[in-house]
């Protein structure tokens, strides 16, 4: 049993017991908090088979983390103005320390150290593997593998990037209040980035890695139980994440293959979640503001309509038009292009699509491919042969087969 609970454990509290201990000691000592987090999982691994699970396990792992963060500043006489601000460095006596390891401080502490791994002095993948590893709880295997990079990449990364937090001496605190909509924005970035990764996963072996975006969308409820954070965007993107997840069940078939969009069981979607996505999207509805999350879970929103009504590709279309002017993309304007098919007709897709000239993208191609189905089939055959010599995944390759044997039938 406790080869179970142990590594569940380890994804719900490291990151707990990581953040309250990097707040004690400073954040230039966030090696040493990890290394206490990971010490404590430790112990419970030696000594649960042996002397049973303790009634309490996140309690026990919390003693014993308390226990080890204060045996470390014994040692290392860490005395800052929290701990002794009076005691000379020769005084062998050290006072009673106390490390709050309440909820409201976890809470806190999670949300700050947020803020701090999304510093803008640190580059985008680097900001994501620091959540995924220290808020996450993923290990260095588990964060290569959703870069497709190997683990000594991903340390080099992680160390250049605590690094810079030293550096830069980030502070583990909420923003003042006059910077925390810019601060935010790039927390939002990498909360963003985190879900995509996991949404469209490239990994050799999985279409979706599920686990990513659940911890997505973790970081970003945590953002909403804080009233300095509880803002419009935020809901917004939570929102998006909510109606995307709400087709997971249906997006992988028994074998694990992909399923596209057009193709899935409706009856396998979350009513929960998509409700969830509304209740979000009604709440980012205050304020005068609308960002680029809000139209994407508008977008999101049509999607969980399965009815190919003119109403929802015209609402589509037009969400999109109003993306590609707040904040242009590749991705966006070729997702436009289908959205304009479904609602004026394959011609004029096929016009504005080749004006893209994503001629690196695969996703191109298929598409192209797609519209020129039962047009031009030869022309259909070329961009899907085009397609497949660029994809990068299997799961890639063998959806756009299946385009090419239908239509060599």
């Amino acid at each position: 049993m406790s080869h179970e609970l142990v590594p569940h454990l380890f994804r719900t509290e490291f990151s707990k017991i990581t953040a309250v201990i990097s707040k004690f000691l400073g954040l230039e000592h966030l090696e040493v908090a990890e290394d206490i987090a990971s010490d404590t999982f430790v112990v419970a691994l030696e000594t649960w088979p042996f002397q049973g699970i303790p009634e309490n396990p996140t309690a026990w792992l919390y003693t014993v983390a308390k226990n080890k963060a204060k045996n470390y500043i014994n040692r290392h006489y860490l005395f800052t103005g929290k701990i002794a601000p009076q005691v000379k460095s020769t005084c062998p006596n050290v006072p009673e320390i106390e490390i709050d390891l309440s909820a409201q401080n976890i809470t806190d502490s999670q949300l700050q150290m947020l803020f701090a791994v999304c510093h803008p002095a640190i580059a985008s993948e680097a900001q994501i593997g620091l959540a995924l590893r220290i808020l996450g709880g993923f290990g260095i295997d588990e964060i290569a593998n959703a870069f497709l990079t190997n683990k000594e990449t991903i340390n080099k990364r992680l160390f250049r990037a605590k690094e810079k937090l030293r550096q830069e001496k980030v502070q583990l605190e909420f923003p003042p209040s006059t910077e925390i909509d810019k601060r935010l924005e790039t927390v939002l970035t990498t909360l963003y980035l985190l879900y995509n990764e996991g949404y469209y996963s490239e990994s050799r072996d999985a279409v979706l890695r599920e686990d990513l975006c659940l911890e997505a969308m973790r970081l970003t409820y945590l953002l909403l139980q804080n009233e300095k954070t509880n803002l419009p965007p935020v809901n917004a993107l939570l929102s998006l994440m909510c109606f995307h997840a709400s087709r997971f069940p249906a997006r992988k078939d028994a074998n694990g293959q992909l399923v596209l969009y057009h193709d899935q069981d409706e009856t396998l979607w979350n009513r929960e979640l998509i409700t969830k996505g509304i209740y979000y999207l009604q709440l980012a509805a205050q304020g005068n503001k609308i960002s680029k999350y809000h139209l994407e879970a508008s977008i999101a929103y049509w999607h969980t309509q399965k009815a190919d009504t003119p109403e929802k590709w015209e609402n589509i279309l037009q969400l999109y038009n109003k993306l590609l002017v707040l904040e242009y993309s590749p991705v966006a304007a070729l997702n436009r292009t289908y959205a304009l098919a479904k609602a004026n007709g394959k011609q004029e897709a096929i016009i504005q699509a080749e004006k893209l000239q994503l001629t690196h993208n695969h996703y191109y191609h298929t598409l192209l491919g797609e519209l020129y189905e039962n047009l031009d089939n030869n022309k259909a055959m070329a961009c899907y042969e085009t397609a497949f010599t660029l994809a990068k995944t299997q799961p890639d390759k063998q959806i756009i087969q299946k385009k090419i044997d239908r239509l060599k039938t």
